[in-house]
């Protein structure tokens, strides 16, 4: 959010963040906001994300398997338990403390803007009876345009499943089953974490999903150049890319190392802040593939140094991605799969090879391969050659960067800039408190009536009923004329 922060302080709005005391991404002292600092932990701290991490890649480094795939779920299901009660915890000390309550209620703030990740702003909003704007499309329980837009699952993939809008049979009976059992996931772990809190506080008709289908509007970081097309909502708004802008020149030793790739250009590499590092010899597989290219490499990577490591490769702590990936040397990029990194990837034109490993990731560089803007490689069967064939493909075959320059075209042909359209939304709830009028009402209706499911049992009824009575009808008839004929006989 920091991004939407810094542009909403520059208008001159104040903004005051919420954030837990062991918060890893959110500073306690900013120029652009004041925080309310939470004594809390939320435990979604970098100690707790480095260890998921390691803990998820080395069970699937073990094969794929059947019980691999049950062990990976019931590990990322237990963590997001944690989570999720952690996340109960903060809502329930806030509420209490009525130092800080009173302070909120006395300011008299005119929207709450939250990541619907966790149900903490969708609950603040409901208590202060504040207008609700939604940054990023991922809540607890799924991927948002599940829960406030009809979702034909036909064409539709879910997240984790990593299909297209073009799905077999097989796959379509997968998408229903992965439904199913994400609306279970939902019954019988989420909304349990959170009843009583919601009861307690906002009222024993308050129903957990129905905070995040109340809200006035969903920031989407997507586009439908990336995003298969799909019914939505007049409350969604499309921000993919809002975080990007042309490149800045770069520092002068990365310049002068970009500069020193010549013809053969730059390749850039980065997992992200959740996977800076990786198992020894994982790390020592791709250095050895990239020393034997004639590219030059940037990798941000934090791990011990490989041994492997060639004279064209350069290890950064930290490195300026919108920036190198705009850079006119740069060739390839070597993600991740995050939602920023891809649509930076998009807007720059620069074709991608995916590593991906949690959350949305191996959905979001599946995209991508769809359109053949980038190649997808698994993480967990990775070998130098496999690397090494993956890079000289998507290197040498001409169409992959074409591809993604196409989708760059495509991306930046809008009458507004994303961030400019996001800040418009965001300052339209403000001026108009509140935007009901563009929120369906439908999740107020019980589940037969959203479905009509009372309506067609209605008409079944009554089709049945004119169907018994012309048959009653006709045999009464039949009976009068053929006693009729005994008579006259």
């Amino acid at each position: 959010m920091e991004g939407i922060i810094e542009a909403l302080h520059a208008r001159g709005h104040q903004i005051s963040v919420v954030r837990s005391s062991d918060s890893w991404y959110i500073k306690e002292k900013s120029q652009f906001y004041t925080s309310i600092t939470l004594d809390s932990p939320s435990g979604f701290d970098e100690d707790f994300i480095t260890m998921l991490v390691t803990r998820l890649l080395e069970i699937q480094r073990k094969g794929k398997s059947f019980w691999t795939r049950c062990k990976l779920e019931f590990e990322q299901a237990v963590k997001g338990f944690e989570m999720l009660e952690k996340a109960s915890e903060s809502i329930k000390w806030l509420l209490d403390n009525k130092e800080i309550m009173q302070s909120i209620k006395n300011t008299n703030f005119d929207l709450i803007l939250s990541d619907p990740v966790a149900p903490f702003g969708a609950i603040m909003a409901n208590y202060l009876k504040l207008p609700l704007v939604f940054n990023v499309r991922w809540t607890s329980h799924g991927e948002g345009h599940f829960e406030i837009a009809p979702s034909p699952l036909s064409y539709i993939p879910l997240m984790g499943t990593q299909f297209s809008d073009r799905m077999s049979f097989f796959q379509r009976l997968q998408n229903v089953l992965t439904f199913g059992f994400m609306k279970a996931q939902l019954a019988w772990v989420t909304i349990p974490s959170y009843d009583d809190l919601i009861k307690t506080y906002l009222g024993p008709d308050i129903e957990y999903t129905s905070l995040f289908q109340a809200a006035d509007l969903w920031l989407m970081r997507v586009d439908f150049v990336f995003e298969f097309p799909r019914p939505t909502m007049p409350n969604v708004v499309y921000m993919g890319g809002f975080q990007c802008k042309p490149a800045k020149p770069l520092p002068e030793h990365l310049e002068e190392f970009a500069q020193s790739s010549g013809e053969h250009g730059l390749i850039i590499m980065s997992l992200g802040t959740f996977i800076a590092e990786l198992p020894p010899d994982l790390a020592d597989e791709i250095a050895a593939a990239f020393a034997k290219l004639p590219q030059k490499v940037i990798w941000r990577y934090k791990g011990a140094k490989p041994a492997t490591l060639g004279n064209n490769t350069l290890l950064v702590d930290w490195m300026p991605q919108n920036d190198l990936l705009g850079h006119p040397k740069t060739k390839l990029f070597v993600a991740h799969g995050g939602t920023n990194g891809v649509q930076e990837a998009i807007y720059h034109g620069v074709p991608v090879i995916g590593l991906p490993l949690i959350f949305d990731q191996p959905d979001n560089v599946r995209r991508l391969e769809v359109r053949g803007a980038g190649k997808v490689l698994d993480f967990f069967t990775l070998t130098e050659e496999i690397f090494s064939q993956g890079i000289q493909e998507v290197l040498h075959d001409p169409s992959y960067r074409t591809n993604m320059q196409r989708l760059s075209r495509l991306h930046r042909d809008q009458p507004m800039k994303p961030m400019d359209t996001a800040l418009f939304w965001i300052e339209f709830v403000m001026r108009h408190k509140g935007a009901a009028h563009l929120r369906t009402e439908s999740y107020k209706l019980p589940w037969y009536s959203y479905h009509s499911v009372d309506v067609v049992l209605f008409l079944t009824a009554t089709v049945l009923l004119i169907i018994l009575t012309i048959v009653t009808v006709f045999k009464y008839l039949f009976t009068k004329v053929c006693k009729s004929k005994v008579k006259h006989d």
